[in-house]
């Protein structure tokens, strides 16, 4: 008789200590679960292009390569196959609220109990989706944020990335470099970006992301010619 997959976890936070907390609970909930660890936006990347699918991620908010809700649109965008639940110190339902309009499964506050985490990771894997008890995902909300929300998750994930380098006022030239493209390319890329999101400008554009995508993405520098 063959051998089943063991399901593959990968925890995305740069907190070892956290990190543990996060492995003991899919042990946990899920015996002999293949638990991945990593502590960057990019160290994940690398992590899901390796080769063998993930059947979940567990993504912390705030964590080196990551602003706002930024990692999240990106991993939606670069591996929409892979269920996430966003791991967060900020428990306000807005930012709950918005976790699951941009495509995570669940949500776990950082002051979650392991027995719950098991809950929720459970949850998840068998195709539902958990948030901490109370909280009312079915107030209807702002028509403009939801047309918002949905022009941002349209975004390819070298679109959310060039957009987040946008934010930091990063030259085109600049933007090229770290990306290891033609100038041609970034403006192609923002030209894009600004017929999603409807907006005339970077300028526009930074500030409509920041607006819904979370106040770390903020405008610095972002006038500069497209």
């Amino acid at each position: 008789m063959s051998r089943q997959p063991s399901t593959r976890i990968v925890i995305a936070d740069d907190h070892p200590l956290f990190r543990g907390a996060l492995r003991q609970a899919v042990s946990t909930a899920l015996e002999g679960a293949d638990v991945s660890e990593v502590g960057s936006l990019e160290a994940l990347t690398e992590a899901l292009d390796g080769g063998s699918d993930a059947d979940l991620v567990l993504l912390d908010l705030t964590m080196p390569g990551v602003q706002g809700f930024s990692g999240l649109l990106f991993l939606r965008a670069d591996h929409p196959e892979v269920p996430v639940i966003v791991v967060s110190a900020n428990d306000d339902p807005a930012v709950i609220r918005r976790c699951i309009e941009f495509g995570a499964l669940g949500f776990l506050p950082k002051t979650t109990d392991v027995a719950q985490m098991g809950e929720a990771i459970r949850a998840v894997l068998g195709g539902g989706v958990w948030t901490p008890p109370g909280i009312d995902l079915t107030t209807p909300a702002d028509a403009e944020v939801t047309d918002m929300v949905r022009r941002l998750s349209t975004l390819t994930p070298q679109q959310v990335r060039v957009l987040m380098m946008l934010s930091e006022g990063l030259l085109n030239k600049q933007i090229a470099y770290e990306l290891g493209v033609s100038e041609a390319t970034v403006k192609a890329h923002v030209s894009a970006i600004l017929t999603k999101l409807n907006v005339d400008s970077r300028t526009q554009a930074v500030i409509a992301a920041s607006k819904i995508a979370g106040t770390a993405w903020a405008t610095t520098g972002a006038s500069a010619t497209a």
